[in-house]
């Protein structure tokens, strides 16, 4: 008999003759389970000893109890007595087989949070454990290091105790995500949580390196903190070093036009329109808003829900200099007054012309029922279009047109109808090949009784649409005028996942325009946050993809020239540019005119944001 098996014996025999649990730690420094080199370091792992081979989050620990010991005493002894030695290949068999059956030790969790598409995928193998499908969880989360979640009526009658006890089962076995490693499943309280595995690393290590990570942060943002003071010193310097060339009369004179600028577009109640008043009072309150809505006054809540700071807040970023908004903001207010030129110039736009301007494709047969409004269809030379081979009718059409700022191979937005309900799958398939990120919703699902969208995202949970599996993540009420969506993105043949946002504002009726543009510019910047430093397109949509759809790109598109420092803003001109793209976009002269006002507006909070 070898002298590991006698090793191994007597460890065992020390240990069932204390009758009580232990583990073999010190008795077995070399040699392993299998058969080794006796050369080879072993890994106490509280039996026979776990040769070092892998990492060390995969090696399994074992709970050794008096019972277990000697159901392996008995079993060497039989194996001993039919002549077999340690080494043989059946003795190692044998040993494997009862080890199965012994306890392993649950590691505790560790506390290091989760990201939302490791929650998914834990939650998609918990699923398939369970064998149930994803739609039987319900208000999904990812809390900390936990993902928390509850279940629905299912097939197997399946509580939450059943799961809690199931995920007991699952919590041997090793995970692996993109942001973190070897995540283990538990029961957490009344719901199914996610944790992830514990660090080798003691706390003490940890300690050390979040000093140094805190140390780290501090240095660079005093850096950056110095850095920005010596670029506004530069600035300044610069500004006074210009200002002295003009010489003291020029500078005299630009700091007061800029100061009666100021004080002219700060004043209360007469920015725009003094001479229109009582001719149109509807459209005086809503222009003449700017002052009241810019002013350090206290101004009432949007909503006693919100828990977000009011949109003046949020700083405003343009590369825009003061004279550029100047010029850019006269030329609205004279737009604004003069109520006949503002007339003939929509009459101008509405006699525009798109060319070419067929749209066959859309209003063939086999596409016209996937029209909400046949008026407004996507041009043929320009449209979105589907994969046929992944798309369930075989066919590539979606009401739906790509929109170019600058860049003709990469659209800056996709203008389409709210989904009807035969073709969500086809609005899902759109979002996924283009790889869309933001979605904005500028119409309620119905309105007066009239259906404008139909909901083409589960109410809770998840659904499917064709290939496209839609889990709602959470559902945020931002203030009365708009709330925000999360959602993430199955393709279920080729089980890829993606995340992306849905803004919905409610505060656009069909035929008209919101009271104000301070919802419609809070919401805007809201989005353009979440988007910043995507290449891909945002999808705007209304009911027909046409009216509010046009009017939100409209505005979207001529700030954004702006905040790039462009210096020449035609508006009309930037409209029939959209137009040539998709016809009918912006509807009405009230549109049109709120488009206006609302670049006027936000032209006036970057004024009054930039260094006086």
């Amino acid at each position: 008999m070898g002298r590991r098996l006698l090793r191994a014996l007597l460890c065992l025999l020390l240990l069932a003759g204390r009758g009580k649990e232990g583990l073999c730690l010190e008795s077995l420094t070399s040699g392993c389970l299998f058969i080794w080199s006796r050369s080879l370091p072993s890994l106490a792992d509280g039996l026979f000893g776990q040769c070092q081979v892998g990492s060390v989050q995969d090696r399994p620990y074992f709970q050794v109890t008096s019972p277990v010991l000697q159901r392996l005493q008995d079993v060497l002894r039989h194996l001993m007595a039919q002549g077999l030695s340690w080494q043989d290949g059946i003795t190692q068999y044998v040993i494997s087989q009862e080890m199965e059956r012994i306890p392993r030790l649950r590691l505790p969790p560790s506390l290091e949070p989760l990201g939302l598409a490791a929650g998914v995928q834990l939650l998609e193998l918990l699923a398939k454990h369970l064998h149930l499908s994803t739609a039987s969880f319900i208000n999904i989360s990812v809390v900390g290091p936990a993902l928390t979640f509850r279940i629905r009526q299912n097939p197997q009658n399946f509580s939450l105790a059943d799961v809690a006890s199931q995920t007991g089962e699952l919590g041997s076995i090793p995970l692996t995500f993109p942001a973190l490693t070897n995540p283990w499943l538990g029961p957490q309280r009344n719901e199914a949580a996610a944790y992830s595995r514990p660090s080798r690393f003691g706390d003490g290590f940890h300690s050390v390196l979040l000093t140094f990570i805190a140390l780290a942060c501090v240095a660079v943002l005093a850096i950056a903190v110095s850095a920005a003071l010596c670029l506004r010193r530069h600035a300044k310097q610069r500004e006074k070093e210009r200002l002295a060339a003009l010489g003291p009369e020029g500078a005299a004179d630009t700091t007061f036009e800029y100061q009666e600028l100021c004080r002219q577009h700060m004043a209360a109640k007469s920015l725009f329109g003094r001479a229109d008043a009582p001719a149109a009072p509807a459209e005086t309150s809503r222009v003449s808003s700017v002052s009241s809505q810019f002013s350090d006054a206290p101004q009432p809540s949007p909503s006693s829900h919100s828990s977000t700071p009011s949109w003046c807040e949020e700083p405003v970023q343009s590369n825009m200099d003061i004279s550029t908004g100047h010029m850019i903001l006269a030329y609205m207010e004279d737009h604004l007054r003069n109520r006949d030129r503002l007339a003939k110039e929509w009459q101008a736009l509405c006699a525009y012309q798109a060319e070419p301007s067929v749209c066959s494709i859309a209003q063939s047969e086999a596409n016209l029922k996937k029209n909400r409004n046949p008026n407004y269809v996507p041009y043929d030379h320009v449209r979105i279009k589907l994969k046929a081979e992944s798309n369930p009718s075989r066919s590539d059409f979606i009401n739906a047109s790509p929109i170019i700022e600058h860049d003709p191979r990469m659209p800056a937005y996709i203008a389409t109808q709210g989904p009807l309900s035969h073709t969500i799958a086809d609005f899902w398939q759109m979002v996924w090949e283009h790889g869309c990120t933001v979605i904005v919703m500028l119409s309620p699902l119905a309105e007066d009784s009239v259906k404008q969208c139909d909901r083409y995202w589960p109410d809770e949970g998840s659904s499917l649409y064709h290939i496209y599996e839609v889990n709602l993540v959470s559902e945020h009420i931002w203030c009365e005028d708009f709330l925000v969506r999360s959602f993430y993105l199955k393709n279920v043949q080729s089980q890829e996942t993606r995340t992306l946002t849905q803004f919905h504002f409610l505060s656009w009726p069909a035929e008209g325009i919101p009271t104000t543009t301070r919802p419609l510019l809070d919401f805007r910047r809201k989005v353009n946050k979440c988007y910043r430093g995507r290449s891909c397109p945002i999808i705007v949509h209304c009911s027909d993809g046409a009216g509010r759809t046009g009017t939100y790109i409209l505005v979207d598109m001529v700030l954004n020239r702006m905040a790039k420092g462009v210096k020449e803003i035609d508006i009309a001109a930037t409209l029939e540019h959209i137009r040539d793209q998709r016809p009918g976009m912006v509807q009405t002269k009230d549109q049109f005119e709120f488009a206006l006002t609302a670049v006027a507006e936000e032209v006036n909070a970057i004024l009054k944001a930039l260094p006086q």
